[in-house]
């Protein structure tokens, strides 16, 4: 075991001063139960599974991305950063960094889900990646996090998105997102309206209105507007300001700026 921690802490680019830190963020909730059944209050040191961690890890995690972002790029908006920090610390993307680093070999499983394939699991792995990312903190700080995040969680992917933001492509996700969001909240799907357009046509501006289509059918309240030189554009800019509200306090209703006012 010694040494396959110590293949793990040169992946994650740090030596533990306290390894049952690191032991325990690669525990899984169904090795502590069968631990905790086989030998009661007798279990090894490092034993506990690692959700505590999980909470911690998300946290600091997105804390440090969220840092690096803003350090990197003054010149994004709060949309922005937030869009790409999402994407960087997503459920998907962390578990692809866990695959990265071999991180799977490493849970520590009860026997049967161990058999049934549980360790290469995008939900396992991207869990205990955050453990880690607990563990790495409590062990040595944000240093050690943030150098594992700039290498590991961001690197070329963060390049990726910043590049597709300057071309305007990462713009399609936003429409994307906010149904997803809607989605999983089961509160009914957006729809999208054209309110007014304005401007020559080579200089063509549209107001768009995205809305709450309830699942009877029935078009619901207006969600937020947004604007663009295309239809296309200016649907994503409702959805992004849609998402950002629904997302921060789960506000609802129509929202306007002095530039939406001007274009009615």
């Amino acid at each position: 075991m010694e040494a396959e921690l110590a293949e793990l802490e040169a992946a994650l680019g740090h030596g533990f001063e306290n390894r049952d830190l690191l032991v325990r963020a690669l525990t899984h909730r169904s090795l502590a139960n069968q631990q905790a059944t086989a030998g009661g209050d007798a279990r090894p040191a490092g034993a506990g599974d690692n959700e505590r961690l999980e909470f911690l890890g998300d946290a600091v995690l997105g804390l440090v991305v969220a840092e690096e972002l803003f350090a990197s790029h003054p010149e994004w908006h709060e949309g922005e950063l937030t869009r790409v920090r999402s994407q960087l610390v997503s459920r998907q993307h962390m578990a692809e960094v866990a695959a990265s680093i071999g991180l799977g070999i490493h849970l520590r499983l009860s026997r049967g889900e161990d058999k049934s394939g549980l360790r290469y699991k995008s939900t396992v792995l991207s869990n205990t990646m955050e453990a880690v990312m607990a563990a790495l903190f409590l062990d040595g700080g944000l240093e050690p996090v943030r150098n594992f995040a700039r290498s590991r969680v961001m690197g070329r992917a963060a390049e990726l998105l910043a590049e597709e933001l300057r071309s305007g492509a990462a713009l399609g996700n936003y429409k994307s997102a906010l149904q997803e969001h809607m989605q999983a909240e089961g509160t009914g799907i957006p729809v999208y309206k054209v309110k007014s357009e304005s401007g020559p046509d080579h200089r063509k501006r549209f107001l768009v209105e995205v809305r709450l289509k309830s699942e009877s059918g029935e078009p619901g309240q207006p969600l937020a507007r947004g604007m663009g030189s295309t239809k296309k554009y200016a649907e994503q800019d409702a959805a992004r300001r849609a998402l950002e509200r629904l997302t921060a306090n789960g506000a609802s209703g129509p929202e306007g700026t002095q530039e939406e006012e001007a274009a009615r």
